[in-house]
Order: structure tokens, then sequence, then C-alpha cells
């Protein structure tokens, strides 16, 4: 098999702009991700198709799809084609959606291996996901919030443990150093710490703990930012640390805990003994793995004890801990909840824009016009600065920033005049993060102790998904969790395409103004101050109910 990459150039395979766009975002998604043979993207299971004969037939199909055909996907596989209109979505898809009582982990996995439902992850199977840069740019923001809460302002001189190095927690050793933090970084894969360190996302690799804390006590007297990954398992280097006595300033953990089966390797297993227990004796292997986190979280609470600060990053591992007998797992604070729902209130999150030309210049001349015109924005324009000279290309250049309500409409409105005029080699396709304000209902990460108790009411992301199909959108999804992640959340994601066009203009305009909309709706309906401020001065309409 070839290897997929994401085409690039203005020569188009597809009938438009739009249906060219969504397929060099699922080729792009494949060229970023972790396991390409087997079309996964991140995270042990995250796929963006089901299979291959059903990728071949996605491919296929956008590149026949006509301007007024919406392709209908479920799971990862095509459906079929329907005459809509040419202001329909190109493509809606529904990936592993299980209907309440039936949506357990068993379940999923029962199906998975009949091939009849796939985990999209969030942004995986709506082939919205750039690379490490917008996981690293959510953990940058959530080290800073933590420096501007508990640290001054700074992190310089703090030590952060973390462990995961794959697609997602990979992007923790580049967060930190550009927090400025020395941060040890546990995996159990070489593959993985060999990958962080050829991309530059990761400085050194220790070959003992020993080792490790040397330079990390070396780092933090000289106040010297430094990325270390340890070859190990998190379950046996947490509780180690504590039996030495050794407290970081910040803990948490970015493994695939929320899967017990294909994730998280528990101690006393390398990874082909996971291998082989998955096929002879899986329930051996997911009980090992559940007693495992357990383990790593006791002393993770030990930390906090202790004074650190400690946070689940969203990998549920609280949830599994819990369930292998820790009860006051959820003593640890989720980041969401604990360091950004203020920003989430506002409808302020992670914004995604991706060069379709392949050209890194296109990128440059929209950070440049961003610097330029949204200076008021000084969390988007302290990211772009940064990562412009620390996150490398990876895949189809793209940038991500936090932006919120009428901020998202016009940085697109701009670039799709950018692309009118020719100042840039190409159309710009936007995406968002399933995790953003209006998008998902997570009870254990994104809506967690929300001030009116609606933490599990999934209508939001749903009413999310259904408005942007009426604004217009190009793609729309609706996501809920598979493996450890089933029953526990729905989300939905949209992508935009930028052509240069006045049909482009009105569809960016009507679905970033409403998408955001519903999220700032969201919040004030559950009772923050924040969302009914940002309802005020932006002049958004809200039906009230009282009196």
């Amino acid at each position: 098999m070839s290897l997929i990459q994401a085409s690039r150039g203005t020569e188009l395979r597809c009938k438009g702009w739009r249906q060219e766009a969504l397929l060099r975002m699922l080729e792009n998604v494949l060229e970023n991700g972790e396991n390409q043979k087997e079309l996964i993207v991140y995270a042990s299971l995250g796929k963006a198709a089901r299979n291959w004969p059903s990728y071949h037939a996605i491919v296929r199909t956008l590149k026949e799809l006509e301007e007024d055909e919406t392709l209908v996907i479920q799971s990862g596989k095509p459906i079929g084609v329907f005459r809509t209109h040419r202001q329909a979505p190109l493509v809606v898809m529904a990936n592993c959606n299980l209907v309440g009582k039936w949506a357990t982990s068993e379940n999923f996995y029962d199906l998975q291996e009949k091939g009849l439902i796939i985990w999209g992850g969030l942004t995986a199977a709506a082939w919205q996901y750039i690379g490490s840069q917008g996981v690293i740019q959510g953990t940058y923001e959530i080290f800073q919030s933590i420096a501007r809460i508990h640290f001054g302002g700074d992190l310089r001189g703090r030590f952060i443990l973390t462990a995961g190095l794959g697609g997602m927690g990979g992007a923790q050793p580049l967060a930190g150093t550009m927090s400025n933090a020395a941060i040890l970084c546990v995996e159990v894969s070489d593959e993985r710490i060999n990958k962080r360190l050829s991309t530059g996302f990761l400085q050194r690799r220790a070959e003992s703990l020993d080792e490790a804390l040397d330079w990390i006590n070396d780092a933090r007297r000289r106040g010297e930012a430094l990325s270390i990954g340890l070859r190990g398992n998190a379950a046996d280097i947490y509780p180690e640390l504590l039996r030495r006595g050794i407290i970081p300033d910040i803990v948490t953990d970015q493994t695939s805990a929320h899967d017990l089966l294909y994730g998280y390797i528990p101690s006393g297993y390398t990874l082909e003994k996971a291998a082989q227990a998955r096929k002879s004796n899986p329930a051996e292997l997911q009980t090992a793995a559940g007693h495992s986190i357990a383990q790593e979280v006791e002393a993770m609470l030990a930390f906090k004890a202790a004074g650190a600060i400690v946070f689940d990053n969203g990998n549920n591992i609280r949830t599994q801990a819990k369930a292998y007998g820790v009860e006051d797992a959820f003593q640890i604070d989720i980041f969401t909840e604990a360091f950004l729902r203020p920003l989430f209130a506002r409808a302020i999150g992670p914004f995604r824009w991706i060069a379709l030309s392949g050209e890194a210049q296109d990128i440059r001349v929209i950070d440049d016009y961003i610097l330029e015109h949204f200076r008021h924005n000084e969390t988007a324009v302290n990211w772009i600065q940064l990562a412009q000279k620390y996150v490398p290309i990876e895949g189809l250049p793209a940038r991500i920033g936090w932006f919120g309500h009428g901020e998202r409409t016009k940085l697109a409105l701009d670039v799709n005049r950018l692309v009118k005029e020719g100042k840039l080699a190409g159309p710009i396709a936007f995406s968002r993060d399933h995790l953003d304000a209006g998008a998902m209902a997570h009870p254990n990460i994104m809506t967690e102790r929300m001030k009116d108790g609606s933490d599990a009411i999934a209508d939001w992301p749903l009413l999310n998904a259904m408005l942007n199909c009426s604004s217009m959108a190009d793609l729309v999804a609706i996501h809920s969790g598979g493996g450890g992640y089933a029953g526990f959340m729905t989300s939905a994601g949209v992508t935009l395409v930028a052509d240069g066009t006045e049909e482009a203009e009105i569809r960016l305009r009507t679905a970033l103004d409403n998408d955001t909309g519903l999220g700032v709706l969201r919040y004030a309906d559950a009772g923050y101050e924040e969302s009914h401020d940002e309802v005020r001065v932006k002049g958004i309409r809200r039906i009230s109910t009282e009196g």
C-alpha cells in the first residue's frame, strides 16, 4: 500500500473546490495519523474511515459529487448520495452513536469486531485533525492558565510530570517547554519517544529515572525549559516518585486511558505481551489495565495532597480509576472546568484553518494579517508568534487560534477575500475542535459541574449539528464515544471552505455566527454571567422565558 498524503497545488480532482477541500482534509488526517495501515489517526482507535473499501468509496464519491448533492456517511462507511441544493452540506456524518443503555464499551467492541461501527474520535473521522498543533495549543493554554492562577504567571523553574506521547500526548513536551517549564513525559513505547525526538517536540531521552531527575533538577536550578522522555509505565513511575518524596509542581496524564483494551498498557506488560493478550485473553488485559490506572491515579491524588496542581487532561482516567476502586478519583480536577470555562462561556475556543494548496506561505500571510488586525486578541496573537517559532508543519500547513463569537466570522470572511484577491495560493478550510462551547456534552470533561447541573444533557451538540446544516456548512458531523468513552460523550463538528466566492461568504458568515452564537446561549442558559455579558455586547438574540 502506498503512503497516503494530502494532495497539494491547485489542480482539482473533484468537480469543485468544496469537494476537493474535503477530500484533502480526509487525506490529511491520514498523513498525520498514527497508524495509516489501520486507518487510525490517534488515541489507539480513532479512525478516518471504517475500512479500506469504505475509504476508497468515499474518495471516489467525493470526486464524482455534484454541488447540489450530499454524501451521507455512517460510522466511516459511505451510505448514499442524495440530491439536496447548492448551499446544503456536501457531507453529513454520524459516528459511533449508540442508543442509551446500549452505549457500553462491551457493545462497542462487539459492533466494531463485526465491522458495523468505528470510533471517530473528535476530529479523526470528521477529517479535521491537523496534527499535533491543535493539541499543543490547547495544552499550552492550560499550562498558561495554571501559571497565572498558581505560579505568578510563569512556569520557569517548575516541574511538570505527565505520561503518554501518542497522537494527543505527544504535544505535551513542546507545550511544556513553550511554557518555560521542565517536563518529564513517561511513555511505554520506544517508537513514540523516538518520533517525538525526531520532530523536535521532545528534547531528550533519559535511560533511567535517576538520569531524568538529574536533568530536571538542573533545568529547574537554571530556570531553563527542558523536555525529557522516559520509557516506563506511569503506574510504576508515579508511585516511585512518591516513594522518593519527589513532588512535581504540576501532574497530569495523556495516555490512552480511555481504552483498556487497545489503549492503556498495564504495568508488567510489554507492547508485545499486550498485543498477544488482546487476542488470547482480552478480559484479563482490561482488568490489568484498570488496576494499573487505579495505581497511577492513587499516586496522582497523593501528589495533590502534597501540594501539586493535578488535573485530568480529558482521557477519562478518573472514570476508569473509580471503576477499579479509587472512590475519590474525582477529587482530581478536569482541565476544562478548572482552567478554561470562562473562555468557553464566551464561546472562545480552538478555531483552525488549513492551507489546501499545501503552501506554507498561505499560513504566513494569514498569520501576519491576524497579528495586524486582531491585536486585541492577546491569546491568539501570543500563540501565533510562538507557533511561528516552535511549531513545525505537519501535513497540510495549518494554524489554530482561540477566537470567539464574531471574531471567527470576521477572520474567515477576511481570508475568503484574500483568496478572491489572489493573495493566497489556494482556498482555506476552516474547522474547530469538537471541544467547543455548544458542540460537546461530556459530563466528565467539557460539561463537568455545570452551574445548573445540565452536565449530561446532549441536546446541545445535536442542536449544533442541525443548526450548522441549516446554516449551509460544507461538512457536519455528530460523534459519540467508543471504547472506554462509550456512553460518556456526544459532540458535533463542522468544516467550511473559503474558496473566494460569494457563495462561500454567505456560508461562512451564517454558519460561523450561528455556531458560536449557540455556544454562548448554551452557557447563558446554564447561568454563566460571562455568557450573559456576551449576549448583551454582541447582540445575540436570546429568548427569555422569565416573567
